[in-house]
């Protein structure tokens, strides 16, 4: 999804589908009822493409797929799923694990047929692609070029790390913005630490069993997102911001 003048330039790759939809909500429906359907015209190489005028940034959206369902092949399209823009800059909401989520039929335990197709609409349930603007100004910003016998690099979790430095203030706790609080850095660079390596912050969800349980996935390695921030670690709400 590429912001124009006119609206959004939008692609997605489906090979085998025989039609692809680009479904646009409101920014404050998440039940889907505010849902309108636009089908992408064009078809080249796999890609599903086409030019969507009056888009603009903070559109919430998504994609319908239609086409085979034949499991036993590989191939899965189910158009009553909702699903994500794997380029999405921002995504917006939770995955709740209910039965209308998957794209094959399960029971209220999650177990089922993976070869029975699901019908039932899974867009209540299921996060929202969201259109950011690309553009952001530096400033005088670079790269600190730390040759590699003198970098010494530090591996840490975003909120674990921020959540127990009392100096960062506790609406900051656990968030990017607490990472780049002058207390975070004056603790790091008083360690001699030149480089932080973050452990996933790309959009994740807590797997079914862990939900079941009361728990969530802290670490992260379990991406439905890897262009968009994990929301859960941001000071802002908006996910603009």
């Amino acid at each position: 999804m590429t912001l124009t003048d006119e609206g959004a330039d939008v692609a997605v790759f489906a090979a085998k589908a025989d039609r692809v939809e680009l479904c646009l909500f409101d920014a404050d429906d998440h039940t889907g009822e505010s849902e309108r359907r636009v089908e992408l015209t064009q078809r080249l190489h796999g890609f599903w493409f086409d030019e969507v005028p009056g888009i603009k940034a903070g559109q919430r959206y998504g994609f319908r797929c239609h086409g085979p369902w034949r499991p036993w092949e590989g191939h899965r399209y189910n158009p009553d799923k909702l699903l994500l823009d794997p380029y999405a800059r921002a995504i917006e909401g939770e995955v709740r694990w209910r039965p209308e989520v998957f794209g094959h039929h399960v029971d209220e335990l999650l177990t089922g047929d993976p070869m029975i197709a699901d019908h039932r609409n899974s867009a209540p349930f299921v996060p929202r692609s969201v259109v950011v603007e690309d553009g952001f100004d530096w400033g005088d910003d670079a790269p600190p070029q730390t040759p590699m016998s003198e970098s010494v690099i530090y591996e840490m979790h975003v909120k674990g790390f921020t959540q127990q430095l009392p100096d960062v203030p506790e609406h900051l706790r656990g968030t990017y913005a607490g990472l780049a609080h002058p207390a975070a850095i004056e603790w790091l660079t008083r360690l001699g630490v030149t480089a932080v390596e973050l452990l996933p912050v790309h959009t994740f969800v807590s797997e079914p069993q862990l939900v079941q349980r009361g728990l969530v996935n802290y670490w992260g390695y379990n991406s439905i997102g890897f262009f968009a921030p994990h929301a859960a670690y941001a000071a802002a709400t908006d996910p603009e911001g």
